[in-house]
């Protein structure tokens, strides 16, 4: 146990180092005038996509209502177009949950009667992976004092499995993600709760007046972990509940964002918890099945200064080009949105300052967020979407008769100078960050199939909008697909060589809050033309590399089509 006092100690150094970082004065530059033109146009009615969000009873203050509804990227009918599916959050007798398929000109067009997923509910998260490994998306959705697996009989259609798969989540779901976390060919899952809210419980703002209830005046509650036990008899799929014997479920907080990865370098996936307002947790992969909390020892339990923000949406990405990953997290309009990076392996600091994060031009709470080269110039950048949860100190004159109005916050939009800082961009993005909302919902995903980022939004009570980038470099999409088991390649680890530069990426859509993005690897490459090779680490460990095509290609790779290292 001697590494685990080492790393306890490196921890702590690096937390010491952090904190004179973070008070040394950072100024963030203001964009340069010869980038003023905007990176994103909103495309949402250009697209057919009508989708209006319902929360509910507005007179209530229902707690999930103001927490939100995500979204999920997914290939509903196989026809190798993207689709969405969006969800409401209105209750039993509220409006039913929304599939829109795309179609061959590019529109949506919607789908949901008939298709087995209009169903109601207090919907909040949504996962997508394919549980079965019939190389069809299915979906699992999370809601309030429940979840429900719905598996994809193809041409749109789904067929509910709740019953006797072995699935219950009678808490307050949040997010999930589709994780193959014993790495025996089939996706487990893992659901992050949040409180024990009681709706007999009111609560006031600041001035007196009725508000939505602080999460602080509830237990928090353990996040719960499935294994797929894979296809039985007759044919279903069972799913046993692990969350005990593998010691995920033994610490509850207040959680809001999940995402999958390897942490530590092993080559074992591990599991991130962002929790509201509490120490982060990072279970640890044992390898045997079990689990240990090591968020605190690796630097990410806490922000720089040892304070417990409230964490909600998580991005993953290399900001730096370092091919190590680092994690972005959001946090109140009070607070900053944290970033911290890798390094060494296996630990965190909180560079949030040094990156040029820590005085944007202004401030929201933070739910989805997504690390992604929207530009195409070769670097991360990153987007976060805002709304606030509860009322604010001082009365704002929004003009608007809409409930929702004083909690409306504008979106933020971060670009990568291309050495590892950002600079806000916000103030230049009239479509994505120009309008206020009670935004929460983030995916992005390449809709178009034409190497065209895609940012699709969802706002409490109001319209999920898209937001198409308009970039000038190159890119390369690359789908990883394990043949073996028919499905995409949920846990691979990607690195892109071109010349000295390295790209780094993982294949795994559950991230942001509440929502589900596009599972293929998205390379923006700048003004590169010629690509030497495409180097991957399996989810089961074993790696390969590949010969890439021409830049602005979308690539599908094959586990066992590649060369071994």
């Amino acid at each position: 146990m001697k590494w685990h006092w080492v790393i306890m100690a490196v921890a702590v150094l690096v937390g010491v180092l952090t904190v004179g970082v973070l008070l040394l004065p950072v100024h963030t530059p203001e964009p340069s005038a010869t980038v003023d033109s905007a990176w994103f146009r909103e495309v949402t009615a250009e697209l057919g996509l009508d989708f209006v969000q319902d929360p509910g009873p507005v007179g209530d203050y229902f707690m999930p209502q103001i927490m939100g509804s995500g979204v999920a990227v997914l290939d509903a009918d196989g026809d190798g177009r993207l689709d969405l599916y969006l969800l409401h959050g209105g209750g039993p007798t509220g409006q039913r949950n929304q599939l829109y398929l795309q179609q061959a000109d590019g529109r949506f067009q919607e789908a949901s009667r008939g298709s087995g997923l209009n169903v109601a509910g207090f919907s909040t998260g949504v996962a997508i992976g394919d549980v079965n490994n019939d190389g069809r998306d299915d979906v699992l959705l999370v809601q309030y004092g429940g979840i429900h697996l719905f598996l994809n009989a193809g041409g749109g259609q789904f067929l509910p499995q709740t019953t006797d798969s072995g699935l219950s989540n009678p808490e307050w779901g949040t997010s999930a993600s589709f994780v193959d976390f014993d790495r025996d060919g089939w996706l487990d899952l893992i659901v992050v709760n949040y409180v024990a809210f009681d709706a007999a419980t009111p609560c006031f703002g600041p001035r007196g007046q009725r508000d939505y209830c602080h999460p602080s005046q509830f237990p928090g509650q353990p996040a719960r972990l499935f294994r797929n036990r894979g296809k039985q008899a007759d044919g279903r799929v069972r799913f046993e509940d692990v969350s005990r014997a593998s010691g995920v479920g033994s610490k509850a907080a207040p959680g809001l964002g999940v995402l999958c990865a390897d942490f530590d370098g092993d080559g074992w996936p591990d599991l991130f918890v962002a929790n509201d307002g509490r120490p982060n947790h990072l279970w640890i992969n044992q390898r045997d099945g079990s689990f240990r909390e090591q968020a605190l020892q690796r630097g990410l339990a806490l922000d720089g200064l040892g304070r417990m923000p409230a964490n909600m949406g998580i991005a993953l990405g290399d900001v730096n080009g370092d091919g190590l990953f680092d994690l972005l997290v959001t946090h109140l309009t009070e607070e900053t949105h944290t970033l911290w990076q890798q390094g060494p392996r296996g630990l965190f600091r909180d560079r949030t300052s040094l990156v040029g994060l820590a005085e944007p031009s202004f401030r929201g709470t933070g739910f989805g967020t997504a690390l992604a080269d929207f530009d195409y110039d070769g670097h991360l950048d990153a987007v976060v979407v805002n709304g606030r949860v509860a009322l604010p100190a001082a009365p704002s004159a929004t003009g608007s008769d809409n409930r929702f109005a004083p909690y409306a916050e504008r979106n933020q939009l971060f670009g990568n100078d291309g050495q590892g800082r950002f600079l806000d961009r916000s103030v230049l993005e009239g479509h994505l960050c120009g309008r206020p909302g009670v935004h929460r919902g983030l995916a992005i995903a390449d809709l178009s199939n034409r190497g065209l980022l895609d940012v699709i939004v969802t706002e409490v009570g109001g319209p999920a909008r898209i937001f198409r980038c308009q970039p000038t470099g190159n890119w390369l999409v690359v789908r990883a697909v394990d043949p073996q088991h028919q499905r995409d390649a949920i846990g691979a680890e990607l690195t892109l060589e071109a010349g000295s530069r390295r790209w780094w990426r993982l294949i795994q859509p559950g991230a942001s809050y509440l929502s589900s993005n596009d599972p293929r690897a998205h390379f923006g490459l700048g003004e590169t033309t010629r690509l030497d090779r495409l180097r991957i680490r399996w989810p089961d460990g074993s790696e390969e590399w590949f010969v890439p095509p021409s830049v602005n290609t979308h690539w599908t790779v094959r586990k066992g089509e590649g060369q071994r290292p």
